[in-house]
């Protein structure tokens, strides 16, 4: 198995270990077992430390999900399209990727890197909302959408979607096309002029 081959594999390892062991249970022990691994000094000679493994899990369920979401929104033609293309790509990612939603909830609740920022921190970071604040920019400028403030826009629809997560835990069972419809209806509704 090639190097890079092994790191995908114990980060897949760490991703499932994590969702279903929680943060602080997911010992190097369970990831090797989890990876089919004999040792757990395979895991150190692929990452320089646990905080390196977690953010390489985090870092991966976030950018698979980025890829979900833009081929979807990148095919829309209008800005209320890829609005709704948005807020639906997202609840059905998180939908088929319960394992990863759960594993991400645990990282951003618990992960503490050693000198570095919490995954936390990355929930007041605005440039997280500038994918949406574009789109409905875009609506904007076309005269789809009404005029209001983007930031407070884009605020109230990514937190709407952040929230999918923990509701899942309370209630596994939730209807998420309900949710999906919903929520892109709510706010086809906010943004119209």
């Amino acid at each position: 198995m090639t190097s890079t081959a092994r790191r995908a594999q114990i980060v897949a390892a760490a991703i499932a270990t994590i969702a279903e062991s929680g943060y602080r249970q997911a010992s190097y022990s369970k990831i090797a077992e989890r990876a089919g691994l004999s040792s757990t000094r395979l895991i150190s000679y692929h990452f320089d430390s646990k905080d390196e493994l977690i953010s390489k899990a985090i870092g991966t369920i976030y950018s698979d999900l980025a890829a979900f979401v833009t081929a979807r929104v990148s095919a829309a033609t209008t800005p209320g399209a890829a609005l709704d293309a948005y807020i639906r790509s997202l609840v059905e990612y998180i939908a088929g990727h319960r394992a990863e939603m759960r594993a991400a909830t645990e990282i951003f609740l618990n992960f503490r890197p050693e000198g570095g920022s919490t995954a936390q921190d990355a929930a007041t970071d605005l440039s997280v909302l500038g994918h949406v604040e574009r789109i409905l920019v875009m609506g904007q400028v076309s005269g789809e959408f009404a005029t209001f403030n983007t930031r407070v826009m884009a605020m109230a629809i990514q937190r709407a979607l952040d929230g999918l997560p923990f509701l899942l835990e309370a209630e596994p069972d939730a209807d998420l096309t309900e949710y999906a419809d919903e929520l892109a209806g709510m706010f086809a509704r906010a943004t119209r002029p």
